[in-house]
């Protein structure tokens, strides 16, 4: 079976060795995506709204280079610093996926990769058909 990947050009996937998505047939695998602008800066430091849907538009640039759209998410994993602001984070996710909304879940971890980093989103999507 072919694999299919696509790279968003952070540093972190050179030097961790990973890739920002992963196409195997019809299913897609987006790697955790953080908020950061094409300079490598974390994006809008302290907007948890602005972070979230920073990570959804990279997210979505993953999923149509592998053939996708945000229509396709069957599964999205958030992790944030901070819980109590999930409605910031929540309204992204809506404004994003509503209109086809996929199995989620949004947990609290102590720390992500920089301490301005406010969520990290993982994205799973499954195409239509194989021919996609």
């Amino acid at each position: 079976m072919q694999i299919k990947r696509t790279f968003s050009g952070a540093a972190w996937e050179s030097k961790v060795g990973y890739c920002r998505g992963l196409r195997v047939g019809n299913q897609i695998y987006i790697s955790g995506t953080v908020s950061i602008d094409a300079a490598g800066n974390v994006f809008a430091p302290d907007d948890a709204y602005a972070q979230a849907k920073r990570c959804f538009e990279i997210i979505q640039q993953a999923l149509q280079d592998l053939d996708a759209d945000l229509s396709n998410v069957v599964r999205t994993q958030m992790f944030v610093t901070d819980i109590s602001r999930w409605a910031e984070f929540g309204k992204a996710h809506q404004e994003f996926l509503g209109e086809n909304p996929p199995a989620a879940t949004m947990v609290e971890v102590k720390s992500l990769v920089e301490p301005t980093i406010l969520i990290e989103i993982e994205v799973d999507a499954i195409l239509n058909s194989l021919d996609n």
